[in-house]
């Protein structure tokens, strides 16, 4: 696990004890509301969402080192006044950046530590689908086929019961990419023709360049490989 890692997982840890030291005092005599107040007025909603936009922003720009040090500061802000919802997002985009950053175990370890246990306590499952996108797409950005396979497998489990058609149309062709990584390309063949079929059911376009794409690339694996 690298120095950044340890420093976000430490941080966490520290939020954690913060809002521990916060609800115990909520038990305390009401002459001890009044410091209450103060701990929490330090912290700002509107701090949070000023970071997460300033975030978005240096991300569409493709700044994705300075996107994860402001979407840092937002998580920060978000758990410190318990919004969780905003909290597990910005963890979301702050392992995203990590990927994007080509750091693969960085995102891995703050989406396995943070966001599945922050979803997982929330029992939010919008949330942990979006987890489990991402984690598929680390793995396999990594070369791990097979956590990248149960991760997209858990995506589109999840998608099914929210009948959420696009996520399962994703977790399907990510599935896609882990076979033909593996060469299973008869397998990806049939997986990316019920995707198509999905995406033509729910009469979208949003995926058909990337099936157009990984249709193209399993013809040509499979014309090298009979030609080797």
């Amino acid at each position: 696990m690298t120095k950044i890692v340890l420093a976000f997982i430490s941080l966490f840890a520290s939020f954690q004890l913060y809002a521990q030291n916060i609800d115990k005092a909520d038990f305390q005599e009401p002459g001890g509301g009044t410091a209450i107040n103060i701990a929490v007025s330090k912290f700002d909603l509107e701090d949070g969402n000023t970071f997460f936009d300033e975030a978005e922003d240096s991300e569409r720009k493709g700044d994705y080192n300075d996107a994860l040090t402001l979407f840092g500061k937002a998580a920060f802000e978000y758990n410190a006044v318990k919004n969780f919802n905003k909290y597990g997002q910005a963890i979301l985009k702050m392992s995203n950046m990590h990927y994007q950053l080509g750091r693969f175990s960085d995102a891995e370890q703050i989406l396995l530590n943070v966001a599945l246990k922050n979803y997982s306590k929330m029992g939010s499952k919008p949330g942990l689908m979006n987890a489990y996108n991402l984690l598929g797409k680390v793995y396999l950005a990594n070369n791990k086929y097979t956590q990248s396979m149960w991760f997209y497998t858990q995506q589109g489990i999840l998608a099914k019961q929210l009948k959420r058609s696009n996520a399962y149309i994703e977790s399907v062709l990510g599935i896609v990419q882990v076979k033909i990584k593996k060469r299973d390309f008869t397998l990806a063949l049939r997986d990316l023709k019920s995707a198509e079929w999905m995406a033509n059911s729910i009469k979208t376009n949003q995926y058909k360049a990337q099936i157009k794409d990984a249709r193209e690339l399993i013809a040509s694996k499979t014309s090298a490989k009979a030609k080797s």
